[in-house]
């Protein structure tokens, strides 16, 4: 009997929130998980808040499995004017990092090459890369999981195995939509990617969907590892429910 593998559970604000929202957005969360100690070992919840809010991030999920997460990293050190290291965020313990975002690139123009760059600077300060890949536009699942193969593949240009990433499945094209892609299309899509990183479809890779997911999404896709949220989970008890539904799809209920 195959044992269930660990599910994901996250969630960026990106910069919906200010700085009091923040704090008491991230208690909601930490209430939520509390009151689900089923959780450990079973579910990985992380949290990307804004920077400003990170150090209070730390404090206030000290005690629990909640991993606090940054949104975006430095490709280095010192004349970088408005940037923050990586090594920095790992020095407030942070663990993970949200890299290659859609926005980022269509946004702030980064590439490729400085995803590539960022993904090293994560992996060489201690963090685990969030590594964001997706098509721009609808296409068929063959042509989709092709386009996310050569972006993974490109990020880790450095060396690093896709073990050390996590990879969140994130259509272009679903961010923000009123509802998110197709079940059918996103466990198509999910199931060519993962047998093409691996060989074999199951260990090594870690991928979970992104794209206007929220509560009622995680039990159809089985293909995914998990979710990773945007605004449906502004309310901490939508993103209980989703720990519910991560709980199920590990075996634990």
């Amino acid at each position: 009997m195959a044992i269930p593998r660990p599910r994901y559970v996250g969630v960026s604000t990106k910069m919906y929130l200010g700085y009091r929202q923040s704090l008491t957005w991230l208690e909601g969360i930490r209430q939520e998980v509390l009151a689900r100690p089923a959780l450990a070992g079973r579910v990985h919840s992380f949290v990307a808040p804004s920077f400003p809010v990170l150090e209070s991030a730390q404090r206030i999920f000290s005690g629990t499995d909640v991993t606090v997460g940054a949104q975006n990293c430095s490709t280095g050190v010192g004349a970088l004017t408005g940037e923050v290291s990586a090594g920095l965020l790992a020095e407030l313990g942070v663990g993970l990092v949200e890299i290659g975002h859609a926005e980022r690139r269509s946004l702030f123009g980064e590439d490729d090459a400085t995803v590539a760059r960022k993904v090293t600077a994560a992996i060489t300060a201690g963090m685990t890369p969030l590594l964001c890949i997706g098509e721009p536009e609808r296409s068929s699942a063959e042509e989709a999981a092709e386009f996310c193969r050569a972006q993974v593949e490109s990020a880790l240009a450095g060396g690093a195995g896709t073990e050390a990433v996590i990879l969140a499945y994130e259509p272009v094209w679903a961010i923000g939509a009123p509802a998110p892609a197709p079940t059918d299309y996103v466990n198509d899509v999910v199931t060519r990617l993962r047998k093409q990183l691996t060989g074999e479809g199951e260990a090594g890779v870690r991928i979970i969907y992104g794209g206007s997911a929220g509560p009622g999404l995680l039990p159809r896709l089985e293909a995914v590892d998990g979710l990773f949220l945007g605004r449906f989970a502004h309310d901490p008890q939508n993103f209980g429910l989703v720990l519910d539904e991560a709980l199920t799809a590990a075996g634990t209920q």
